[in-house]
């Protein structure tokens, strides 16, 4: 009796663990935005108080609109402050755009803005 008791808090506690890791992943393309930026007050705010910035939009959504410095396959920097990766080839005909995506964090080194799971709002 003690070893099926045993068991069963096993298979229970597996399946906890098991959910736990293999957590179905977030759609950012379509949760609502938390936070509607331009590059600059973004990066302006980061550049007051990077810590403070960091923790406010951790693994948050985000919308952050500027001009495009560098263009990339697969990954695109506005106004030299926020680089946004994509998981998909991109293209682009304009010079600005407006971004969606996860902050994923600041580099302190580059004094650049991270963002993943990117996609574009407006070309």
């Amino acid at each position: 009796m003690r070893k099926w008791i045993v068991l069963i808090i096993l298979v229970v506690v597996g399946l906890f663990v098991y959910n736990y890791i293999y957590q179905s992943h977030r759609d950012i393309e379509n949760e609502q935005s938390e936070f509607v930026l331009n590059s600059t007050d973004l990066g302006n705010e980061f550049a007051i108080n990077p810590s403070a910035s960091e923790k406010k939009y951790l693994n948050k959504t985000i919308e952050v609109s500027g001009k495009i410095s560098e263009l990339n396959d697969f990954d695109l920097t506005l106004d030299d402050k926020v680089f946004c990766q994509f998981n998909s080839k991109i293209h682009f005909d304009s010079d600005k755009a407006s971004i969606k995506g996860r902050f994923i964090g600041y580099d302190e080194l580059l004094e650049q803005i991270k963002i993943d799971q990117c996609s574009i709002l407006t070309k």
